[in-house]
């Protein structure tokens, strides 16, 4: 099972799929625990994930200021996946520093919230610098 690939509906179904074992006690494989783990520090999004005939094609424009659960999630997934390969190489260690003064989660939104502000810039300017982007708003984050 991956969240990676370019199809909306294969990634929902990855939450929704890992969800309902979760509630069903089965098994989780692969990347399905962190999944889990991220799922539960976000009990908003629980309604959402226990009703994909409702969600699975929903729209989350940001011009109305909905929150993408899905978007959401996927970026938390890449952060941890960032923070067990240190990649950004330093990425980790801004992590450890951000967590002296912030919980954990809260020090996972940060850098979220950077990861994305980089992304849309890219997307946005059609520049090649992301990890650029990226890893300056998460040292500015640290110095704050």
């Amino acid at each position: 099972m991956s969240l990676y690939g370019n199809d909306r509906g294969s990634l929902r179904q990855v939450f929704f799929t890992t969800w309902d074992k979760y509630k069903l006690s089965q098994p989780l494989q692969g990347i399905e625990p962190l999944l889990i783990d991220i799922i539960l520090l976000h009990p908003e999004y629980h309604p959402i994930l226990d009703d994909p005939d409702a969600h699975f094609d929903r729209d989350y424009p940001p011009e109305h200021g909905t929150e993408n659960p899905f978007l959401h999630l996927s970026l938390h997934m890449t952060i941890e996946e960032q923070l067990s390969m240190d990649n950004p190489t330093g990425i980790r260690q801004h992590f450890n520093t951000l967590q002296q003064s912030h919980d954990r989660h809260d020090a996972l939104h940060i850098l979220l919230e950077c990861l994305a502000e980089a992304v849309w810039k890219a997307q946005r300017h059609e520049t090649a610098d992301l990890e650029k982007e990226y890893l300056a708003c998460v040292t500015e984050q640290v110095k704050k």
